[in-house]
């Protein structure tokens, strides 16, 4: 059903963010104890959003791909969710990028797999980005 480019861009893009996770962590260990923001927070949390769309809409479009993009929101939580503030934050944006796509569609239109392939394309750049902000 998703061609072989396809699976290719999100292995790529899961790929990209355990990288940005394995960069970003020891900044997160450097930065002060008591204080629960980071600056790159909003792609962060925009992030989490783009994970929770993928978890739904390729769940819905027959990826057969289980958990995989929970999963990794799951990672995500593990190293950035320091406070129960940070990961209620994190759950957040996933959740609602997952209840945002779910009450849109109900099946997998041309529209779904669109959304499918930008939010791929935003995640990497994403990813990307926070990747080179922490070297």
């Amino acid at each position: 059903m998703f061609s072989i480019a396809m699976k290719s861009r999100y292995k790529k893009l899961l790929l990209t963010i355990c990288a940005c996770l394995v960069f970003c962590m020891p900044f997160t260990a450097s930065a002060q104890l008591n204080q629960d923001d980071r600056p790159y927070d909003g792609k962060l949390l925009r992030l989490s959003e783009i994970l929770g769309a993928i978890h739904y809409l390729r769940e819905l479009c027959g990826a057969a791909e289980g958990q995989v993009w929970r999963k990794q929101m799951q990672v995500i939580i593990e190293s950035e969710g320091t406070t129960a503030i940070r990961r209620a934050k994190l759950v957040k944006g996933f959740n609602k990028g997952y209840r945002g796509y779910r009450r849109t569609y109900r099946s997998c239109t041309e529209p779904a797999k669109i959304a499918i392939d930008r939010f791929v394309e935003e995640g990497g750049a994403l990813a990307d980005l926070m990747l080179k902000e922490t070297e």
